[in-house]
């Protein structure tokens, strides 16, 4: 026979100091996590950076002049903007964003997170990289007022000359400073783009025959190219190249503190503009970006995205000109309000603000699609 006595429970004692561990715990979690975001991240930001309309005023020595000058020439009155735009890099090797910025920019559509190593590859300093963007910037303005010229129906010599060497590279002790380009593998390139094209042609699996004018005779050698570092490699022969154009007039164009090829287009567009009667825009705001070589080939260029949201928040721009070899970043990260047109070559650029300036039917132009 089993027996079943009925008995309370002891009471629960509280557990002396409980509460006040968990507070403990809870602090040195929140310390934890306030120390971590603080720590520098192996990324940089890719964000969007000022607006510059091409047609209009910039500050130069703290002085309002405009950005094209043509002194020589008779120009025309414009209407609305051109609008050039450009990216900030916030961080660099010596100065990493932190985890809580990385985390704040990776909810922010404007604004891309990137490994440092691919804007900034090994034993590239901040220096070396801003020294390249000052020459990129050079050239893309030489190439740009020779697009323009050549467009308007000018004949624009051209000469390509090596400014140095990269160390370690293939060109180093091969090539020397003011060495003047003559042909890669037989064909002349026309500008720097052009040049570029012909050594990626070339790949790295075996030698380009580079033929340069040196001290006035004509040298050959045999270069074999490398891939370069970071985001999209490509063959390289390791030399910076600055190109030298015999104009018919002056065309100045000033910018302080900008580097980069990516305005090239949109300085052509300007000068174009400036040169010619009627707004070419049609008084609209339009913004756009790409490359540009003397012959008027639009190339790609990077940020895009970035530079998209810059043309809406800071350009209030209704148009953009976007290369057509950005397409695939261009889709499915347009800005609402913003209609983009992808060009090729200058005079799709030219077509795009023809259909703009007209009012009429840009349904036709090429446009950048998911295929």
């Amino acid at each position: 026979m089993a027996l079943f006595t009925d008995t309370e429970p002891d009471p629960v004692r509280p557990r002396r100091g409980g509460g006040w561990i968990g507070w403990i715990l809870l602090a040195a979690a929140l310390i934890g996590v306030t120390v971590v975001a603080l720590l520098p991240a192996p990324y940089v930001i890719e964000q969007p950076g000022p607006v510059f309309d091409v047609l209009g005023d910039v500050q130069v020595d703290g002085e309002a002049v405009p950005m094209i000058q043509i002194p020589m020439e008779e120009t025309f009155p414009t209407e609305g903007s051109l609008d050039m735009l450009t990216v900030n890099i916030r961080g660099n090797p010596d100065n990493l964003p932190t985890w809580l910025d990385i985390a704040t920019a990776y909810f922010d559509p404007s604004r891309a997170i990137l490994p440092v190593d691919t804007v900034y590859p090994p034993g590239t300093t901040v220096e070396t990289s801003n020294e390249q963007s000052r020459i990129d910037m050079e050239n893309s303005q030489k190439e740009a007022i020779a697009a323009a010229m050549t467009n308007l129906g000018y004949e624009v010599p051209s000469t390509l000359s090596v400014i140095e060497t990269t160390p370690g590279g293939p060109a180093q002790d091969v090539l020397l400073p003011d060495d003047v380009i003559v042909s890669v593998n037989g064909e002349v390139p026309a500008d720097v783009t052009a040049l570029r094209a012909l050594i990626a042609d070339n790949g790295t699996d075996g030698p380009a025959e580079v033929v340069v004018d040196r001290a006035g005779e004509e040298q050959t050698f045999e270069i074999t190219p490398t891939l370069s570092e970071g985001d999209n490699p490509a063959p390289i022969i390791g030399i910076i190249v600055g190109s030298d154009y015999d104009f018919p007039f002056s065309v100045k164009i000033q910018l302080e503190n900008v580097g980069g090829p990516s305005a090239g287009m949109m300085f052509a567009l300007g000068i174009i503009d400036k040169l010619t009667e009627g707004p070419l825009n049609g008084g609209e705001v339009v913004a756009g970006t790409g490359t540009i070589s003397s012959t008027g080939e639009v190339g790609p260029i990077g940020g895009i995205v970035q530079k998209m949201w810059g043309a809406v928040r800071e350009g209030h721009a209704d148009w953009f000109l976007a290369p057509a070899a950005n397409c695939t970043e261009v889709v499915g990260n347009i800005p609402p309000g913003l209609t983009v047109f992808a060009v090729e070559d200058l005079d799709d650029a030219l077509t795009a603000l023809a259909a703009i300036r007209s009012d009429g039917d840009t349904t036709g132009l090429p446009t950048c699609t998911a295929d």
